[in-house]
């Protein structure tokens, strides 16, 4: 582990006199109750973030062969969230909204680092990105230690290089770890054990102040390896090493869940545990299937309910009352001010997401809202540039290089699979001036034509085979001979020989 500077081990004590009790929704800024009744002190915070966990991957969602017993656990303990959105279904944008309260259209930080270079079958170019959050832009651990938080980031960062790391933008502890790593008798494929000793290290360490852990593993992102024997269990599995995967996961949640119980702070710590993005529904790398987001539709890189749902779970011991199921939507944008809540901090003007406290304390109420996305993008998943706003029960899903737009009442329809734009033409109306207006608002980047433009490319990897309806959970040999096909053409088309930079 890496360490920025030294910290006043008397901090926490000063500031504990300084707690406030309620919380309090208004038009002003929102501040919370820092800590549990009678406990003296802020909570702590252990966010851990998955990397392409899909909405059913666990089995308290509802994954009858995947074995995570801690984590539904966790959920009866908790909150269970079935309707908890990202804000981009792809890594580098979705946690930069996280860490800063911000939208990615707002950051311009709109695909994964360091982007895919346009190639020929594409209609329209992508736009530029930045290559990082900016220093300019103040992530959680910069606001928590107002309060007199220490912070660590450990495991994968992908919001910037050099420069631009966790250490620059204010945590005070980071351990990068290893994506992939050979499975042992101690170890995962996706080094899941070094970084779950790197946490239990880091609580261990700062166990007498408020904390703000930061865990976000590499698993179950491609490629991915299991250990022999819970592969050999999950034999039966969709696909068993990725539900070895899933299993080791879930093993390294309950070796943190105890340490924090060991070490008497299972009452005042919040858990969060999410995803950035949903599920890979299509092969892609070494592996000819992955995992199905059913009953959604596609998965991750997709602006449809599979890319865009995730998994979504909060213990918070004495404020969050056990085994609670929320389907009011939410999205990762919101756990900045949220945090920032629980520690009573007042939340900041000019982000994107606003403070779900209300919703999991159950305690005051929030307004409907509208959800947004900018995704002038394609992806190796299939997907092309779009935008898509959610009102209420209704999703208008608007592509960028056709002009194309989908319309779907999500109330009646979870699969989107019938396309309502043609019944619907006032409200499609309503909405696209709707989602227009806010990409001017965060000041979105657009897409431009592409001048070296191949129409029978594009036909073949985005209409001959439309990725976003292949559902590996119902596919026949057929249909996956077809998808198998078509990932080895947009394997070709995105090659180094066939891209070329702008």
């Amino acid at each position: 582990m890496s360490s920025k500077r030294g910290l006043n081990p008397c901090f926490a004590v000063l500031l504990a006199a300084s707690l406030l009790a309620g919380f309090v929704i208004g038009a002003g800024p929102a501040r919370a109750a820092g800590a549990v009744e009678g406990s003296g002190r802020k909570p702590n915070f252990l966010f851990i973030l998955c990397d392409d966990l899909g909405i059913n991957d666990l089995h308290c969602y509802g994954r009858r062969d995947h074995h995570t017993p801690n984590l539904d656990s966790l959920a009866s303990a908790g909150m269970r969230f079935t309707s908890a959105y990202c804000a981009q279904p792809i890594c580098s944008p979705s946690r930069a909204a996280i860490l800063t309260g911000k939208a990615p259209a707002r950051l311009h930080l709109t695909t994964f680092l360091p982007g895919r270079p346009d190639c020929p079958s594409q209609m329209v170019l992508h736009p530029e990105i930045q290559m990082q959050v900016p220093l300019r832009e103040r992530m959680i651990p910069a606001w928590l230690r107002e309060s007199g938080y220490v912070s660590a980031a450990i495991g994968k960062w992908h919001v910037g290089g050099t420069g631009f790391g966790p250490l620059d933008h204010g945590f005070d502890v980071c351990h990068e770890g290893r994506a992939n790593t050979t499975p042992s008798a101690t170890e995962g494929g996706k080094g899941e054990y070094d970084l779950t000793a790197a946490a239990e290290k880091f609580m261990e360490d700062n166990r007498d102040r408020p904390f703000f852990l930061y865990l976000a593993h590499n698993s179950p992102h491609i490629p991915y390896a299991a250990q022999k024997a819970r592969m050999d269990s999950n034999a039966g599995a969709f696909e068993p090493v990725y539900a070895g995967v899933i299993e080791t996961l879930d093993d390294s949640v309950g070796r943190l869940l105890a340490k924090l119980k060991s070490l008497g702070l299972a009452g005042n710590t919040v858990v969060v545990f999410t995803s950035d993005n949903g599920g890979l529904h299509v092969p892609e790398g070494p592996h000819p299937r992955v995992t199905h987001n059913s009953p959604y539709r596609a998965g991750k890189g997709f602006l449809y309910e599979g890319g865009l749902r995730i998994p979504l779970i909060v213990r918070w011991p004495g404020r969050i009352k056990p085994g609670t199921l929320m389907d009011k939507p939410v999205v990762n944008t919101d756990w900045l001010p949220t945090l920032l809540q629980m520690a009573g901090q007042p939340v900041p003007a000019g982000l994107d997401g606003v403070s779900i406290l209300p919703l999991l304390t159950r305690r005051g109420s929030m307004p409907s809202r509208k959800f947004y996305w900018h995704f002038p993008h394609y992806t190796n998943q299939g997907s092309r540039p779009g935008g898509a706003i959610r009102d209420r029960d209704w999703l208008l899903v608007e592509y960028y290089d056709a002009g194309q737009v989908e319309l779907y009442d999500l109330g009646n329809d979870a699969g989107e699979r019938t396309n309502v734009a043609s019944r619907h033409p006032a409200r499609v109306s309503a909405m696209r001036l709707d989602l227009a207006a806010w990409r001017t608002q965060v000041d979105a980047q657009g897409n431009r034509p592409n001048p070296g433009f191949d129409p029978a490319g594009y036909r073949l990897l985005y209409q001959d085979q439309d990725a976003s309806q292949f559902d590996p959970f119902r596919a026949t040999d057929a249909q996956w001979e077809s998808i198998w096909d078509w990932r080895r053409e947009m394997n070709a088309a995105v090659s180094p020989g066939r891209t070329r930079g702008r």
